[in-house]
């Protein structure tokens, strides 16, 4: 039975994955509410905008009257809040951003879907028992598993070390709460670090992807020997709308990879892959990319240093005296507070749900950097900001 499922930035870049998926391999409606901040993209969902099972609301999850509108008109079944701010070095420094949209965007949609769900219980009962909110978080919130060879279980302690973790971490507690405290029907994902296609590129894997292509600098924190696990990013989206649509209610699900690399491994890995698929002597530029005067830039001190907007995929390496990509690597100053390594246990998901993911590293990667060169036109906009009408510009 086809469901209508309410999506809380659903332009983002997992958002608009599991958008893509359930319009693309379901039947269910969805209804995207998106406030469309900087890493917002409507263009990441061409490809199901005409849809008539899709419809996008422009709307903060903050405004109480917008998320209330939203509920009462679009009857959701389901509801799965990805909305967050989550780039890590942002919320250094600016981290009430962070607290605005992460904890109390939170409270303002438990409120809304409980007041929703109460007239649910009134109006008609069996929808009701098959309501479920859906909220998505993050494995940085369980803290750092330096020196250990442990994995984050769902029953791992909280210790989260970034604004953004703790902004996280907060409103996790906050679903667990009104599950609790109300009854609300909620459930809880935490992911590890995710890539693919449409990934904004302040984010380390496209901001490598694009900084050498460009011939710029790769610039890796510390040492680079920091320990994530990568997901792929449609590998989450399914195992999203399983946990929504299968999971038990209350219970929390840690969803990752099997893929722990160190930082380094993974622009190395990224070198590689562009040397066998255009190496520095052999580039040429790329005739679907326009030229342009402009170029955008950033250094958000981030997950890579800045990006410079490639007028085309050409000969920018080679121009910039590499035989080889791995030559731009450059190690740079670490990040404040830099957790040295994430590791998620998925085995729960993995058992009672029967999800497991589809792409190694080795596959996910491969794509994504042959999405990135075949798709210039959409970091190409995102890069002189012509995706929101304006340029990106630099970060202070």
């Amino acid at each position: 039975m086809a469901k209508t499922f309410l999506i809380t930035g659903g332009a983002g870049f997992i958002g608009s994955a599991v958008v893509r998926e359930l319009i693309a391999n379901t039947e269910h409606r969805v209804v995207n509410i998106d406030k469309l901040t900087y890493a917002g993209n409507l263009e990441s969902l061409a490809e199901v905008a005409d849809s008539p099972r899709y419809t996008f609301i422009h709307a903060d999850i903050c405004d109480v009257s917008a998320v209330q509108r939203a509920f009462a008109e679009h009857q959701p079944d389901v509801v799965m809040h990805l909305a967050a701010e989550s780039h890590v070095d942002r919320s250094i420094d600016g981290p009430a951003a962070f607290v605005q949209t992460n904890v109390v965007g939170t409270s303002v949609l438990l409120e809304a879907a409980r007041n929703y769900w109460k007239g649910l219980q009134e109006s008609d009962p069996a929808r009701a028992e098959g309501f479920r909110f859906h909220h998505i978080s993050t494995d940085e919130v369980y803290g750092d598993l330096e020196g250990t060879d442990h994995l984050f279980v769902e029953t791992s302690p909280y210790a989260p070390s970034s604004p953004y973790s703790a902004s996280k971490a907060g409103a996790d507690h906050l679903v667990r709460a009104w599950r609790r405290t109300f009854g609300l029907p909620t459930l809880i994902t935490n992911c590890s670090n995710n890539y693919g296609p449409y990934h904004f590129p302040e984010k380390l894997i496209p901001l490598m992807i694009l900084n050498a292509l460009a011939g710029k600098p790769l610039p890796v924190y510390g040492d680079g020997q920091q320990i994530r696990d990568w997901l792929y990013v449609d590998d989450h989206a399914r195992a999203l709308i399983k946990v929504a649509t299968e999971g038990e209610v209350g219970e929390t699900y840690n969803i990752g990879g099997h893929n722990e690399k160190t930082n380094l491994e993974v622009v190395e890995t990224i070198c590689d892959l562009l040397q066998e698929i255009v190496p520095p002597s052999r580039q040429t530029p790329s005739p679907t990319c326009r030229t342009t005067d402009k170029s955008s830039s950033y250094d958000d001190a981030g997950d890579a240093g800045g990006v410079v907007g490639a007028q085309f995929i050409g000969r920018s390496a080679e121009s910039a005296g590499v035989d080889h990509y791995r030559e731009l690597i450059t190690f740079v100053a670490d990040r404040p507070g830099h957790d040295l390594r994430y590791a998620i246990n998925a085995g729960k998901i993995e058992r009672e749900l029967g999800w497991v993911p589809e792409e190694t590293f080795e596959t996910g990667l491969r794509k994504t950097v042959q999405w990135y060169l075949e798709y210039p036109e959409w970091w190409q906009r995102v890069l002189d900001g012509s995706y929101r009408g304006e340029r990106l510009g630099v970060l202070e």
